[in-house]
C-alpha cells in the first residue's frame, strides 16, 4: 500500500513538473508541451487557450479542432477549459521504441480563421517496465580445460524505458567459479560476460547454476533475471572465427520477402564436434526478429516480412557463432533500407466552405489543405495544383498546408457549381500522385434585372369585347435564382380619357396576362398606349419597363339619317324666307316670294339630303351634288348649298328642320327654335 502512494506521488510530481515546464514558442505558431506517460484520458497538457490568446465562445462552438497525421488520436480539446488533454493512455515504449526523445506532433485548426498551429508533445518517461531478458535461461558449455580468465558472453537484458529508468547495472551470484564483467559496447550499452574465476573439474561438479540480475535505476529499481546453466565438456582450445568483424548491406524497401540480403561465415580450426559452427542472432531489436531469419547453418540472413523505409531505416543486428564447445565469436550486421517511391501523396481536408457568394473578392479562403508523402528525397517532395481553368488558385500556408482562395469574381449565372480538383504529385520516377475533389455551391446575388421576351408588344383588341377578355400576355425572364429570379408584372400609373388606366386594362402579376376589364368602344377610344413593369424578388429589387400598344379594331354596330320628311315645317306669319335668323322681311334673299314655291324647294332639298346620306340616290346628280345637278343645273352643287344631311336650316328663318329618324334610340326629332342639334351618331374622340 505504501509503495502504491509513493509511486502515486511520484506520478503527481512528474505531471507537476511537464506542466512547469511546458513552453510556448510564438514562432511559426508552434506550441510546445511536456507530459509524461500512462497518464490517464483526459489528464492536462496544456492550456492552449491561454497561450494562443483565443476566447473560450469559439471553443465550445466547435469552431476549434485538434488534428493529427496518425490514425490513432492522442490528444483532445476540452470544451469548457480550453485545455489540451490526452484522448487515451499513452505508451512511450510502444510509441517510441527505437527514438530516445519521444515527440507526437498534432495540429490545433481555427476554423473562423482558417489558422493552423503545429502542437509538439514530448512523451517524458517513467519506470513502467522491467529489464528482461529474451530467454529465460541460458546454456553454456565449457571445456575443463578452459584458462583462468577467460570470457563467455552473456544475452544482454532488455529495458524499454530511458534515462535513468533504463537499464544501469548485471549481478551474478550462485557459484564461486564464475564472476561477472561488464563491458561498454560501442553505443555505451552495457554487455555482460562471465569470467572464469576458478579452474573447472568436471570430476568436481560437471553442472555450475548460476543466476543473472539485471537492475535499472528507478525509484524503486525493476530488476529481470535469467537463469545460466554450465555444463562442463572436454577441452576445446580453438575459438571460431568470423570472415568480417562487420557486414553491411543496402537493399530497396520493395525487395521480396525471401530474398537473401547477406550471408555471414565463420571458421574452427578443431576438427569434429568442436569445429562445428552454428550461427544465432545475439542481439536483435524485436521488429527485426520480425523481419529477419538467419539460417543457423548456411549463416544466411534473408526477408521473411515486408520492409518499410517510413517505418525503419536501418536495422543493427549482432550475428554470434559458436562451435559444438560453446567457444564462439561475434560480429555486427548492418542492414540500411533504402526508399523506393511506393507513397503516394495524401491529400487531407482539413476545413472547406460548400458555398460561397457569386460577389466573394477575390481571394476570398474556400479551403485548408494538408499534403504529405511519406518517402522521402525528391520522392517525398510534392507539388501541388488545381486542374482545369477555375477561378481558384493555391497558396502556401503554413509548412505542409496550402489553402484554396478564388483567383477572380465568380458569376453564377455562368457557373453555378464547381468541383475544384486539387492533384498532388511527388518527385519520384515515375511520379505518384494524388487528387482530392471540393464541391462548392456559387450563392446567388440579385445582380440581373428582368429581361422582357420582346422589346415592344402590340396586339389587336375587337370593340365590344367581354369585360375579362385576355389580350396578350407579356413575358420576363431574370438570369437569377431563387428568389431573386421570380418576376411579378404590374402596370405603370396612367390615366385613359380621365379615368385611371388600371379601371380599363390589368395584368396578372405571376403569368404577365393583361386582362381588359371594360368593353372597349372604338368610337370613343381608337387605341391604348401602357407601360408594364417586371420587379424581382430581391432585395432591393431590380426592375425593367416594355411598351405595349392595344389598337382597338371596328365592328359594323351603328346602323345608318334614314329620316322621315317632317310635314311641320311651315313659316309662321314671322318667319319669313331670308338669311337664316332674320325677323325682317327686307333682308329676303333668293328665295321664292310666294309660299308654295318655298315650300316645295324646301321638300327637294330635304329628300335630295336623306337620298346622299344612304348612296342609294336615283337622282343621277354626280358627286358633290346632292341630285339636284340634273333639275338646277352643274351650277348646283353641294359647295352652293349647306350640308343637311343632319340638320336642314332654312335661310332667312330662324328655324331648324331636324332629321332624327335614324338615331339609335329611334325617337323623332322635333324642331328647337333657334338651335342646331347634335346627331345620333357617337361621338369621335
Amino acid at each position: 500500500m505504501c509503495a502504491a502512494g509513493r509511486l502515486w506521488r511520484r506520478r503527481q510530481r512528474a505531471l507537476l513538473c511537464a506542466v512547469l515546464l511546458a513552453v510556448w514558442e510564438a514562432v511559426w505558431g508552434q506550441l510546445r508541451y511536456s507530459v509524461p506517460e500512462e497518464m490517464p484520458k483526459g489528464s492536462f497538457v496544456g492550456d492552449v487557450v491561454k497561450d494562443l490568446g483565443l476566447q473560450l465562445p469559439a471553443i465550445r462552438d466547435d469552431a476549434v479542432r485538434v488534428v493529427s497525421e496518425s490514425t490513432t488520436q492522442y490528444f483532445a480539446l476540452h470544451g469548457k477549459t480550453g485545455h489540451l488533454v490526452t484522448a487515451q493512455r499513452i505508451d512511450r515504449e510502444q510509441l517510441c521504441r527505437l527514438v530516445e526523445k519521444c515527440v507526437l506532433r498534432c495540429e490545433l485548426i481555427v476554423e473562423g480563421l482558417m489558422q493552423v498551429y503545429g502542437i509538439e508533445v514530448e512523451i517524458t518517461d517513467i519506470n513502467d517496465n522491467a529489464p528482461s531478458f529474451r530467454e529465460g535461461q541460458k546454456d553454456l558449455r565449457l571445456s575443463e580445460t578452459t584458462a583462468l580468465g577467460a570470457r563467455f558472453p552473456l544475452a544482454e537484458a532488455h529495458d524499454p524505458d530511458s534515462g535513468r529508468n533504463s537499464l544501469q547495472s548485471y549481478e551474478l551470484s550462485g557459484d564461486e567459479h564464475f564472476s561477472l564483467a561488464v563491458q561498454a559496447g560501442p553505443g555505451a550499452d552495457q554487455r555482460p560476460e562471465l569470467v572464469l574465476a576458478k579452474a573447472l573439474d568436471r570430476e568436481e561438479a560437471a553442472f555450475h547454476e548460476l543466476v543473472l540480475r539485471a537492475v535499472d535505476g528507478g525509484d524503486p529499481a525493476r530488476t529481470g533475471t535469467a537463469r545460466i546453466r554450465v555444463t562442463v565438456v572436454d577441452a576445446n582450445d580453438n575459438v571460431p572465427v568470423f570472415s568480417q568483424a562487420e557486414y553491411t548491406v543496402r537493399v530497396p524497401e520493395d525487395v521480396p520477402v525471401g530474398s537473401v540480403l547477406v550471408t555471414v561465415t565463420a571458421t574452427d580450426a578443431d576438427e569434429g564436434l568442436n569445429g562445428q559452427v552454428k550461427y544465432s542472432f545475439h542481439k536483435i531489436s524485436d521488429r527485426a526478429s520480425e523481419l529477419f531469419n538467419l539460417d543457423s547453418d548456411t549463416g544466411e540472413i534473408t526477408v521473411k516480412d515486408d520492409l518499410d523505409f517510413e517505418e525503419i531505416s536501418s536495422h543493427e543486428l549482432e550475428v554470434r557463432t559458436h562451435d559444438g564447445g560453446e567457444l564462439s565469436d561475434t560480429a555486427k550486421v548492418v542492414i540500411t533500407v533504402t526508399d523506393v517511391n511506393d507513397n503516394k501523396p495524401k491529400i487531407s481536408l482539413r476545413s472547406a466552405l460548400k458555398e460561397i457568394s457569386e460577389d466573394a473578392q477575390p481571394g476570398t479562403v474556400v479551403a485548408l489543405l494538408h499534403v504529405q508523402d511519406r518517402d522521402s528525397g525528391a520522392n517525398g517532395e510534392v507539388r501541388c495544383s488545381i486542374n482545369g481553368d477555375v477561378p481558384f488558385r493555391l497558396e502556401k500556408s503554413y509548412e505542409d498546408y496550402y489553402r484554396v482562395v478564388t483567383a477572380r469574381g465568380l458569376d453564377r449565372e455562368q457557373v453555378s457549381e464547381y468541383n475544384v480538383t486539387v492533384r498532388a504529385a511527388d518527385g519520384g520516377s515515375p511520379a505518384l500522385q494524388s487528387s482530392a475533389v471540393l464541391a462548392l455551391r456559387v450563392l446567388d446575388v440579385n445582380d440581373n434585372a428582368p429581361v422582357f421576351l420582346e422589346e415592344r408588344y402590340s396586339a389587336r383588341v375587337a370593340e365590344n369585347n367581354a369585360a375579362g377578355a385576355l389580350v396578350l400576355t407579356v413575358r420576363a425572364t431574370d438570369a437569377d435564382w431563387g428568389q431573386n429570379a421570380r418576376v411579378r408584372y404590374r402596370l405603370a400609373e396612367g390615366r385613359v380619357r380621365g379615368a385611371p388606366l388600371s379601371s380599363y386594362v390589368s395584368v396578372q402579376a405571376e403569368t404577365g396576362a393583361l386582362y381588359a376589364l371594360r368593353s372597349l368602344d372604338y368610337e370613343q377610344l381608337r387605341e391604348l398606349q401602357l407601360w408594364v413593369r417586371a420587379e424581382d424578388g430581391g432585395a432591393p429589387a431590380l426592375s425593367s419597363n416594355v411598351s405595349v400598344r392595344l389598337q382597338i379594331v371596328d365592328e359594323n354596330d351603328n346602323a345608318p339619317q334614314q329620316a322621315q320628311p317632317n310635314t311641320d315645317w311651315r313659316f309662321s306669319q314671322t318667319q319669313r324666307p331670308g338669311t337664316s335668323g332674320s325677323q325682317n322681311g327686307e333682308e329676303a334673299g333668293a328665295w321664292p316670294n310666294n309660299q308654295f314655291d318655298t315650300e316645295m324647294l324646301q321638300a327637294m332639298i330635304l329628300a335630295s339630303a336623306n337620298e346622299a346620306a344612304d348612296g342609294n340616290s336615283t337622282l343621277g346628280g354626280g358627286n358633290g351634288t346632292m341630285g339636284l345637278s340634273a333639275r338646277y343645273g352643274p351650277q348646283f352643287t353641294l359647295q352652293h348649298v349647306p350640308d343637311y344631311r343632319q340638320n336642314v336650316y332654312i335661310p332667312g328663318s330662324n328655324a331648324t328642320l331636324t332629321n332624327a329618324a335614324g338615331k339609335r334610340d329611334a325617337k323623332n326629332a322635333a324642331p328647337a327654335g333657334g338651335n342646331k342639334k347634335k346627331s345620333g351618331k357617337k361621338e369621335k374622340k
